[in-house]
């Protein structure tokens, strides 16, 4: 086929139009390198191939999963840029840029999604995992080829010849049988090039077959266990990210909420301060005729005491908030409020029951927590490798076969005329490959390894079952102790503010002294504390 184009009325050969610019060589490396252009894809294209296939891959297994999916992305404000383009002072602006953010739990979550470091991290090995998928399947389609050869000669004089371009294409492919194909078009255009009458241009189509019929055909075959292999690690992947994806909410959660709880503890210790500072302005306005300056003294001291108790709590409540921007990805830079809503809201609702037994919770985690169900499939992996070691001890037999055609011109026309069949030039020959079971050593030794494996992945799986069943029988208790706890804490509560209120009067009575009500007022403000943590603590077990 000829490449044209057209100026005006006149048509010309691209090849002549090289030609004339380039000389007889330059058109002959202008036409290959064009050829080879035209044959090469840009990586935007290969990228979005590889989404195309790593999601639909995705998507399909958790249909098959969870009867649902999700909208799965790995792209970030950055995939739609060139790496080149991104320098490292535009990272050190990012994370130096300062913004207010007020946000409550559900805002929390969403931003933890889009912004936390290691959420994009498992999500990226979740791809990884199906991008390799696909390199397995791509095994069983037809893996095209292509290539060109070209060579050149010269001599002293400066004289540069292109001597030969030797084409050659075809496809390979593996079969769920075991078996494999490969199919080759093999052109020697050397007397295209030297128009020398004596050297014949010559194509070659060959086709080699190969079968295991014993050891190694069908499920036993090692490109079949990589490729169910592959996906099964596809599920145990998107299983494990399930899970990951509920636990990420769950920390979330609990660092929001025990921020809240250090936020109201730094409200509670403030509230003490000022309660010091009045007893303090208190007992110093009685020094004069009624109280002791020892007393006054000793509510100077309970003052500063709160004081350094109020200070430390404020400086730990910042520390614990740079932690969480870290876990969201945000910049430190950044001034983070957090809503107290969230916490009203979950103290007005009180903490009920969790109506559920310790039997039934089992069951639920066996039939949905995503470890207990690897840990399952990873039992039934162990017993397939048991088949797969013991399929090695058989005799092999392998068939091959091969087959060629071969076409030599020493005409002067570049044709090779394919179409007229001349068995003559039809070669083929097969046969078996027998591989006796006389030396069977490694090939038993991984046979009685894989028992031993089996009988290990027996045991974990035993060990798996019993620790969710410990977990969940223990976390029903602490559920219970907790709630009981938080029960006593408000009773606490209670009993501590009247303390408060009754040793107040008694001072301004004079009926008791200011040791008294510092005692009263240290019993409150841990009450409120410890009513909030235990609270905190409930809603996180």
């Amino acid at each position: 086929m000829k490449l044209t184009i057209e100026n005006g009325l006149r048509r010309a050969s691209l090849g002549d139009v090289l030609g004339r610019v380039c000389g007889p060589a330059g058109r002959k490396v202008a036409l290959l390198a064009f050829a080879v252009l035209l044959a090469g894809c840009g990586t935007r294209h290969y990228r979005k191939s590889a989404d195309k296939d790593v999601y639909r891959i995705i998507d399909q297994v958790e249909a098959q999963i969870f009867k649902r999916t999700n909208a799965f992305t790995i792209d970030t404000p950055y995939s739609a840029r060139d790496p080149k383009t991104i320098l490292p002072g535009e990272i050190i602006e990012d994370r130096l840029a300062t913004n207010r953010r007020v946000i409550n739990l559900r805002e929390t979550l969403d931003l933890a999604v889009r912004t936390s470091r290691e959420y994009q991290n498992q999500k990226e090995q979740l791809y990884l995992r199906a991008l390799a998928l696909t390199g397995q399947r791509h095994r069983f389609t037809p893996n095209f080829f292509g290539s060109i050869n070209p060579s050149w000669s010269g001599d002293g004089n400066g004289n540069v010849d292109l001597d030969a371009v030797k084409p050659e294409a075809g496809f390979s492919q593996a079969f769920k049988s075991g078996g494999s194909l490969s199919v080759k078009l093999v052109n020697d255009l050397m007397r295209y090039y030297t128009g020398d009458p004596g050297t014949a241009a010559l194509s070659v189509m060959s086709v080699d077959i190969a079968q295991p019929l014993l050891q190694g055909f069908g499920q036993n075959s090692d490109a079949v266990e990589a490729l169910t292999q592959a996906q099964r690690g596809v599920i145990y992947s998107i299983r494990s990210f399930d899970q990951y994806q509920r636990q990420f909410a769950v920390d979330i959660v609990n660092d929001y909420f025990s921020l809240l709880g250090q936020k109201d503890s730094v409200r509670n210790n403030y509230t003490n301060y000022l309660r010091r500072v009045e007893t303090r302005r208190y007992t110093e306005a009685r020094a004069v005729d009624r109280v002791r300056q020892s007393e006054v003294d000793d509510a100077r001291t309970q003052e500063l005491n709160a004081r350094i108790m109020y200070v430390n709590s404020v400086a730990q409540y910042m520390s614990q908030i740079d932690a969480f921007k870290v876990t969201l990805g945000l910049p430190l830079k950044e001034d983070l409020y957090l809503d107290d809503g969230d916490l009203r809201e979950l103290s007005a609702a009180g903490l009920g029951a969790v109506p559920i037994d310790r039997d039934a919770g089992f069951r639920i985690a066996v039939s949905k927590h995503a470890d207990i169900l690897n840990a399952i499939d990873s039992f039934e992996d162990a017993k397939r490798q048991v088949r797969l070691a013991a399929d090695k001890l058989k005799p092999g037999i392998r068939f091959q076969g091969s087959a060629s055609y071969a076409v030599q011109d020493s005409t002067n026309s570049w044709s090779y005329h394919y179409a007229r069949f001349n068995p003559d030039q039809f070669r083929y020959n097969f046969g078996l490959q027998i591989d006796l079971p006389l030396d069977r050593l490694a090939q038993r030794n991984d046979y009685r390894g894989t028992l031993v494996d089996f009988e290990r992945e027996l045991r974990q799986l035993g060990l798996t079952l019993d620790t969710f069943k410990e977990r969940i029988d223990r976390g029903l208790r602490t559920l219970e102790q907790r709630r009981l706890n938080y029960i006593s804490q408000l009773d606490a509560l209670e009993v501590a503010r009247r303390r408060v209120e009754n040793d107040t009067l008694l001072l301004e009575a004079g009926r008791t002294d200011v040791q008294k009500l510092r005692q009263s007022q240290d019993a409150l403000i841990q009450s409120q504390n410890d009513l909030v943590f235990t609270m905190v603590d409930h809603l996180q077990a």
